[in-house]
């Protein structure tokens, strides 16, 4: 199975939160509306799909995400400042380009982040297809459903691995093994995956047949990955064939359109 390199290496609990903490806490939590709309509930659902930031604290994951979003925000707009009086020694200018910064500095940490769940989602549909087989063959050799898990999170690693790891630790801490896979369902970035916790969760809880179940999921991903690679070797084709067109065209048309100056006055000169 492939695996995503830790995400948490590109945000990490920051020096001036640990310095600074209760100026910055106060002053991020006045900026955090315009900084990050949406409320801490869905901003902390998202760190957790991107699997960023799950080494801190989660009562200060979302202060600390805020803060590099304004720090972020702060360094590209001074640099977009500087930019502008350095280049045109005027206040207009200078005032755009750190407009232009401010939009950049808040736009990159947002867009890393959409990166880094697109690509956790992508890594865990390709493992969907090897750990509902194993899942399978688990419990078709009479294993219920904690012992199935446990075997693929003993041997296994990758994003899956990690989610169905987690919901072990809370059915050691007490929760049921249906809550805690329904609830997994509900935090997983990828539907696939949702799909796969609730089979699971059902057959825990109502008993069902586990096996075919999970073998039919594995179908409809091998299915659903075959029409994934079809398209990329289209938009593929298409990203090699327009830029030969865009060059190749204005070429070809002042080929046609050289001769038809030498023709259309030549033949009336003739006249």
């Amino acid at each position: 199975m492939l695996a995503l390199a830790d995400p948490g290496t590109t945000f990490r609990d920051s020096t001036l939160v640990r310095l600074f903490e209760p100026p910055v806490r106060r002053l991020v939590e006045l900026l955090g509306g315009v900084l990050d709309r949406g409320g801490d509930e869905r901003l902390l659902l998202r760190l957790r799909q991107a699997g960023v930031l799950l080494d801190v604290p989660e009562a200060r994951r979302a202060m600390q995400y805020r803060v590099q979003l304004f720090t972020s925000a702060a360094l590209y707009t001074t640099l977009g400042l500087v930019v502008g009086l350095a280049v045109w020694h005027s206040a207009a200018p200078m005032l755009l380009m750190g407009l232009l910064g401010l939009v950049v500095g808040l736009a990159r940490p947002r867009g890393r982040l959409d990166k880094i769940i697109t690509r956790r989602r992508e890594e865990m549909r390709v493992e969907l297809y090897t750990i509902n087989h194993l899942l399978a063959m688990n419990v078709r050799v009479g294993g219920g459903v904690i012992q199935a898990l446990q075997r693929v999170v003993e041997r296994g690693r990758g994003s899956v691995v990690e989610e169905l790891a987690e919901v072990l630790r809370a059915h050691r801490s007490g929760v049921r093994i249906s809550a805690a896979l329904t609830r997994a369902a509900t935090q997983t970035p990828e539907p696939h995956a949702a799909r796969t916790y609730r089979i699971l969760a059902t057959s825990a809880e109502h008993g069902s047949d586990l096996a075919k179940a999970l073998m039919d999921m594995s179908r409809d991903l091998r299915s659903q990955r075959r029409e994934d690679l079809r398209r990329m070797a289209t938009r593929q084709r298409a990203a090699v064939i327009v830029p030969i067109v865009v060059i190749l065209a204005p070429i070809l048309l002042v080929f046609v359109a050289a001769p038809l100056p030498s023709i259309i006055f030549g033949g009336l000169g003739g006249r």
